[in-house]
């Protein structure tokens, strides 16, 4: 490995962290450990009842307040990013998890133009609006930091037939995270990059019922087919009557945890299952060596 390429490990006691989506879900579960570690967090989420509810039962914990924020909107980013550097002098620890599904699910032909606006728009825009607001203030703050992105091997690693628009969506974050990792090597930053891979069996997160942040203005004309919103329960319900069995549910103070441990060793990819993970990439790279369509595998829902 290039020398170049070797960053320091990081301590997460005594930084600042900023966490998209930290009121919920996996983000919540990341601002407690966070927290537990002796950092300052600083919640960014759009749903204000939620994000006032975590910052009251988290304030014991540590240093914490929240800034409700669209990750869609840059005025509303920058507005996040400001109060960051008025209460904390700026951001070591960036973490752009904020996340939804496309909403309607079903067949790629029966996703409609909204579907793609409102999951790419949070998904991606969200993540490269952020990107672009912090990171340049990260660089001029001259400390180690890092910028860790919730992708998905859903789209991450491979496609997933049943859920097209938001694999998609994911597979366009590990393609940032990554392009992001080498430019800020090749500019000789102290700042590195993650892309994390959610793993450990189903999420009991917001994400399949995402559609109550909808905007009025990116709401389906149709019904939503297939994957559309749903609780985790009703979720939980679909997958043991597709596969016969209780499906695992993640813990995920724990998998929480594990993501904190990758950041303060300043892994790129923070996953589990690697090696099943590079098995499969190796069969679909075979595949396109053949010029076929690589085979359908079992990962999403």
């Amino acid at each position: 490995m290039n020398d170049a390429m070797v960053a320091v490990p990081l301590s997460i006691e005594g930084s600042v962290a900023v966490v998209t989506g930290g009121a919920g879900g996996i983000g919540r579960a990341l601002v407690r450990s966070l927290l537990g570690r002796g950092a300052a967090v600083v919640i960014a989420d759009v749903e204000a009842a939620a994000l006032d509810a975590t910052v009251s039962e988290f304030a014991s914990l540590g240093d914490v307040f929240g800034v409700r924020t669209d990750v869609t909107d840059e005025a509303s980013v920058a507005a996040l990013a400001d109060a960051v550097d008025g209460r904390h002098g700026g951001v070591d620890l960036l973490f752009l998890n904020a996340g939804v599904t496309s909403g309607g699910g079903g067949l790629s032909w029966q996703q409609e133009p909204n579907d793609w606006r409102w999951c790419f728009g949070v998904n991606v825009f969200g993540v490269g609006i952020g990107i672009s607001t912090f990171v340049p203030r990260m660089i001029e703050r001259g400390r180690p930091g890092q910028i860790i992105v919730t992708s998905s091997k859903d789209g991450g690693v491979a496609p997933v037939p049943t859920a097209s628009v938001y694999a998609a969506s994911k597979a366009a974050l590990s393609c940032v995270a990554e392009s992001l990792a080498h430019q800020l090597i090749a500019q000789g930053t102290q700042l590195r990059a993650s892309v994390f891979y959610p793993s450990g069996g189903l999420l009991d997160t917001g994400l399949y019922s995402a559609a109550r942040n909808r905007p009025a203005a990116l709401a389906r004309v149709g019904e939503a087919t297939g994957r559309g919103s749903m609780t985790f329960e009703e979720l939980k319900a679909r997958v043991a009557a597709a596969t016969g069995a209780e499906p695992p549910v993640a813990d995920l103070a724990e998998l929480a945890e594990f993501v904190l441990d990758g950041v303060a060793r300043r892994d790129f990819i923070i996953a589990r299952e690697l090696e099943r993970s590079a098995a499969l990439l190796h069969a679909r790279a075979d595949a396109v060596g053949r010029g076929e369509l690589p085979q359908h595998h079992q990962m999403g829902v």
